[in-house]
């Protein structure tokens, strides 16, 4: 058992963590490398603009991907000995993703109505909705099924590396920042288009039959829901505050928030590199899922404590070079938001990594809507009084409502993976 186990951080399953690696890299550090000109040379009203509007986007982006990275990535890890079966599933869930872009477009003209945060400059708006429609179309989660990321994931690792060259020479006055959301938009389409010219070398395409559309919908929906409410207190809490507070105080927010999670999402790579070997080995051995699943939980623990620890102290020396001049309130913030590293390592292991693993999505999803209910009670509770920092404090509080609730609810029926042992 040890000598199969230990097969599984080698061969295949370490490529596509290195892969999907190298994908967080491109997704959270690479923006870091553009973070301090953009600060600058766009300033805290403009910059603040321009983190409200990829807020947005990132909702929109939610909308497209409707879930598919968790459930279409389990049901491709199933299916994939049945090249028939997967090949309708693959076109399936992209005519999904097509309907579900049309009904983002209609949002956002719908939404650009009546929030001024978002009418005030069309280009940056509109700008954001391609980025976001190109990015929900990315066909990663097919590759992650296959255990067969990285090609894909070396494309879209380039793709972005080529965007940052073009964003110091075009962006020179904070006049220009949707041309960051249209190089991103960009970027985010050629991944894609390459990802899925690859997916159709594996299967044949065609076009989806009405059942395979509602099939897609219905599988999708549950991790659609879970992905949404985690939404109002991950990706969605810069769009909270723009309800709130002026541009220039939600950069504050804003820049702090990146920072921390440029490093926090280093977490993302393992919950999608071993949750398909975790439901693979959970068909057959409960127990060697089990002891993955306490390896995954010990490594992830200790390593994002020592990443807080080491960001509390270095926060103002970080904002100062990353950030700049005007941004000085974003280190109280950060110091606050580094203590999300161990509590969310710890809800990611055990929930993502464990939870779903064992097919308890719907004990899942009612913690999560839990959680993000709490997030808008707090935050609409402590925004109003201690205003950027108090939205740090309500984020933090609703993850540690998550890992204490998940962790009960594992312990009351003795399935933690340190009480299945047989």
């Amino acid at each position: 058992m040890v000598a199969r186990l230990s097969q599984v951080f080698r061969g295949r399953t370490a490529q596509n963590l290195l892969a999907l690696y190298g994908v967080q890299f491109a997704n959270y550090l690479l923006p870091l490398i553009t973070l301090p000109y953009l600060t600058r040379v766009l300033g805290p009203e403009s910059w603040g603009s321009l983190v409200v509007v990829q807020s947005f986007a990132q909702y929109l982006s939610l909308l497209v991907e409707y879930g598919f990275n968790l459930s279409a990535t389990r049901e491709v890890a199933r299916r994939r000995t049945d090249k028939q079966s997967l090949s309708g599933f693959l076109v399936a869930v992209s005519g999904a993703k097509l309907i579900l872009a049309t009904l983002a477009v209609g949002l956002a003209f719908i939404l650009s109505q009546w929030v001024d945060n978002l009418s005030q400059d069309p280009r940056l708006l509109w700008c954001g909705v391609y980025w976001a429609i190109a990015f929900g179309f990315s066909p990663i989660w097919f590759f992650q099924g296959l255990e067969r990321l990285p090609l894909v994931a070396g494309l879209e690792v380039g793709a972005k590396l080529a965007v940052l060259l073009p964003i110091f020479i075009l962006v020179r006055t904070p006049d220009d920042a949707w041309i960051v959301l249209l190089l991103q938009g960009m970027a985010s389409t050629l991944t894609a288009g390459l990802g899925l010219w690859l997916a159709g070398r594996e299967v044949s395409f065609r076009l989806p039959s009405l059942h395979e559309l509602k099939e897609a919908f219905h599988l999708g929906w549950t991790m659609f829901l879970f992905r949404s409410v985690v939404s109002l207190y991950t990706v969605g809490n810069v769009f909270i505050l723009a309800f709130f507070l002026p541009p220039q105080q939600v950069a504050l927010y804003a820049g702090a928030e990146r920072l921390t999670k440029a490093l926090l999402g280093m977490l993302e790579p393992i919950n999608r590199a071993f949750f398909p070997r975790l439901i693979h080995l959970a068909s057959q051995s409960t127990k060697d899922a089990a002891y993955l699943a306490r390896r995954v939980v010990l490594v992830m623990g200790l390593g994002s404590l020592g990443a807080a620890l080491l960001l509390f102290g270095a926060a103002p020396l970080i904002v100062r070079l990353l950030l700049g001049a005007g941004y000085e309130g974003a280190v109280e913030v950060m110091r606050v938001l580094v203590l999300l590293f161990p509590i969310v390592a710890l809800s990611n292991a055990l929930g993502i990594q464990w939870m779903l693993v064992l097919g308890k999505d719907r004990a899942f999803n009612v913690i999560i809507s839990s959680a993000g209910l709490l997030n808008l009670l707090l935050a609409l509770f402590l925004i109003p009084r201690m205003g950027h920092v108090g939205m740090a404090c309500a984020v933090v509080l609703v993850e540690v409502f998550v890992t204490g609730t998940i962790w009960l609810y594992l312990w009351q029926r003795g399935k933690t993976p340190w009480q299945v042992r047989t």
